[in-house]
């Protein structure tokens, strides 16, 4: 309600193929105003205008303040306000009770009569569960008589938002010239789909999940508890996008314990050290030039809660592991993960170690797959996204077509990660594991390769076997970075600036490698 003609120009509206007005905003005399600028530009330049009538009496002036609940109070002075404008626009949308107050008549037939005397726009009356009406020239005496889009059955948990879904459908529609009947199935199936769900515009469907539920509507009357549906709502409302991230992964507790242990340091020293890591990194990712959308950490809660303050809202990818180091069957740490979530920012990837192997017994792999589906959905609830890295425990065999088999069962379970972190493979893998993924779920993130305290110099191999494989979108290695120069550091054998130095370096070596072959 504090947008004024100032907040756009005429440029602005004619670029647009339609604007879409809300009612609310005709209740103020200052955005009254800016709504009237807005439809004058608009009609100069042939951008389609719509009203969404969106009658609310409290923001008329109609009730007290804090009543935001009360739908319908008549009103003439609302009216003759409202009937002022009507002229200006090409299509009117509200409920039944929306357009009694535009019509000055709680019939509606005797209400869309009055509103046509003032306008010759495309009428849509939105009619609850039934649908919507549609009205292009004169108004019958059947209120059926228009064309009717009948809605979709699904069970209300919530109707916030649901207006707003509707309008959005339409205009899917309508702005692309699908005609009114595609247009208001769209509309429907929006406003079905929000208030089948707890929220407002987080609810909003995106277009590929719109179009999975319309393709099969009539069997699925809980859109709130379909899975696939969740699934896609979840990615494809994701807000970043990455791809060739360079990510530093300095989230070990374990290690760094012994390390410190080792030298006698104080374990007190390790956050301080992280902070050290933290700053290498970030200047070499300016250095770089990747510092805004390819730069990333892992950092933990343990030893590293500062620098998680320090980089959140800085546009790096940031994950943070959950796991109890070196557990098997995987255990979690600092309790009930989804308590946990509940602080996390969201842009913070929760970060699940597991080590895991084909041949495991029934006992643990039934453990370990009920705590991966506990973490998921947990992920699920919150909205958070999930990096699962697998290791395969370094008694066992070890075959590169085992991860394919981990990945896979992973999948049968019905967890789908955002990401999956999984050692270096051979090129002939990678084509297979990308077979397998595109298969089960196509909006996966992808794969980041990890390092395994491996020597630096094994990594230009390792890019190399995956130059060619799109689903590899970048590294999370660690140790390799850092190991050498910080169990020097805790033995106070070098300073800050010379375990920077070494940071910098073999993180940059790191980059560049990537660059060679994924630039």
């Amino acid at each position: 309600m504090a947008i004024t003609s100032d907040d756009f120009d005429e440029k602005y509206i004619a670029s647009a193929k339609a604007l879409a007005i809300t009612g609310t905003h005709l209740s103020h005399p200052k955005t009254r105003q800016a709504v009237l600028t807005a439809l004058e530009y608009a009609g100069r330049n042939g951008t389609k205008r719509l009203l969404d009538i969106d009658y609310r009496p409290v923001l008329w002036g109609l009730t007290s303040l804090g009543d935001g609940e009360t739908r319908y109070i008549d009103s003439e002075a609302v009216t003759k306000s409202l009937q002022e404008v009507l002229h200006h626009f090409d299509v009117l949308v509200g409920t039944e009770e929306e357009f009694h107050i535009a019509g000055g008549s709680t019939d509606t037939l005797t209400a869309l009569k009055n509103v046509r005397k003032y306008s010759q726009a495309t009428l849509v009356c939105k009619r609850g569960a039934s649908g919507c009406s549609v009205f292009d020239g004169d108004i019958p005496n059947d209120l059926d008589g228009g064309l009717n889009v009948y809605g979709v059955r699904v069970a209300v948990l919530n109707v916030l938002g649901a207006g707003d879904a509707f309008m959005s459908g339409l205009l899917r529609g309508y702005v692309n010239g699908e005609g009114w009947e595609q247009a208001c199935r769209y509309a429907n199936a929006c406003g079905a789909l929000v208030v089948s769900r707890h929220g407002c515009a987080p609810a909003m469907p995106t277009k590929t999940e719109l179009d999975d539920y319309l393709s099969r509507a009539e069997s699925v009357p809980r859109p709130d508890l379909d899975s696939r549906l969740n699934h896609l709502h979840r990615v494809t409302t994701r807000k970043q996008q990455w791809d060739n991230v360079c990510i530093f992964a300095f989230d070990h507790r374990l290690q760094l314990e012994e390390m410190a242990k080792k030298c006698g340091a104080d374990l007190h020293r390790i956050p301080e050290l992280k902070k050290l890591l933290l700053k290498a990194a970030e200047q070499t990712a300016a250095e770089e030039g990747i510092a805004n959308g390819q730069a990333g950490i892992l950092a933990d809660t343990t030893y590293g809660q500062d620098v998680l303050n320090a980089i959140t809202g800085k546009k790096w990818w940031i994950g943070r592991p959950i796991e109890q180091p070196a557990s098997r069957p995987l255990a979690l740490e600092h309790g009930d993960l989804g308590s946990q979530l509940i602080s996390w920012p969201k842009e913070h990837i929760v970060k699940c170690l597991v080590f895991y192997h084909p041949n495991d017994n029934e006992g643990m792999k039934q453990a370990q797959d009920k705590k991966l589906l506990e973490v998921y959905q947990a992920c699920c609830r919150t909205g958070h996204e999930l990096l699962l890295e697998i290791i395969l425990p370094s008694t066992m065999e070890q075959k590169e077509s085992y991860y394919l088999d981990v990945v896979r069962h992973l999948y049968q379970l019905g967890i789908k990660p955002d990401w999956w972190k999984l050692p270096g493979l051979k090129a002939v893998t990678w084509q297979q594991l990308t077979a397998v993924i595109s298969a089960n779920d196509p909006y996966c993130r992808g794969v980041l390769i990890l390092g395994l305290d491996a020597p630096g110099s094994v990594f230009d191999e390792t890019f190399k076997e995956a130059a060619n494989a799109d689903i590899v979108k970048g590294f999370a290695v660690g140790r390799t970075i850092f190991a050498e120069a910080s169990a020097k550091w805790l033995a106070n054998e070098i300073n800050d600036d010379v375990l920077m130095k070494s940071v910098r370096e073999k993180y940059q070596r790191l980059i560049h490698l990537w660059k060679k072959y994924k630039g």
